[in-house]
């Protein structure tokens, strides 16, 4: 439950549209509701703007698919990240108007359209960074922000970055992922006002250990 649902309700209460008993039936899940293996937080939009989302990896499908559904009861978008194939389908079968995006590996459901404001850039700095672009890309979204896309634009050809600094510029912040040495947002730093969101992601070769080079190399970049 969010806050405006929560004004909502007690409005109607107060203009007598809704029983004292029917309010007390809805807040009874509040703060949280127990289900098989985990504890749903329905009062977490209430203190920071946005409802649980639900992390799949390790879960099994059918604790997914419980969370989401139960979650999506509350009339409140739903996001699961690092989803599979398989728990995509079977939350799809419980329920309508799912979108499953296989690259970013999310299932989001929209209690109502969205509004979007304000502008997150996500600047990725080679194609097989797209995967943790694309979901950053779905949760900005599904939180309410207008996202934009600037996708194989590193530093080993930085033309193509430059291309793309205009629009930066305009960004309330920009999210930059990248792989390798992790020299992106170093680079944009230099280049824009805008606050930026460093994500090291583990792809690479060589001395990479796993995308702890690129994490010194960004939290240097910090410093």
């Amino acid at each position: 439950m969010n806050e405006n649902a929560l004004r909502a309700m007690l409005e109607q209460l107060v203009g007598g549209e809704l029983s004292a008993d029917s309010v007390v039936e809805q807040l009874q899940r509040l703060p949280f509701e127990d289900i098989a293996g985990a504890r749903l937080d329905h009062h977490r939009s209430l203190r920071c703007g946005f409802g649980e989302v639900i992390f799949c990896l390790s879960k099994t499908v059918e604790q997914v698919v419980g969370a989401f559904t139960h979650l999506a009861d509350r009339g409140e978008t739903v996001l699961a990240t690092r989803a599979t194939q398989e728990m995509a389908d079977a939350v799809a079968g419980a329920m309508e108007d799912t979108v499953y995006c296989p690259v970013a590996r999310t299932i989001l459901w929209r209690a109502k359209p969205a509004e979007l404001t304000g502008h997150v850039a996500i600047v990725a700095a080679g194609t097989s960074d797209s995967p943790v672009a694309e979901e950053a890309r779905v949760t900005a979204e599904a939180m309410g922000a207008h996202v934009t896309t600037h996708y194989d634009c590193g530093v080993a050809g930085l033309h193509r970055l430059l291309a793309e600094i205009d629009t930066l510029r305009k960004a309330r912040v920009v999210v930059a992922v990248a792989g390798m040495e992790g020299a992106l947002p170093s680079v944009l730093a230099g280049l824009i006002p805008t606050p930026i969101i460093a994500v090291p992601t583990s792809v690479g070769y060589g001395t990479h250990f796993g995308g702890v080079s690129a994490l010194l190399t960004m939290l240097n970049s910090c410093a």
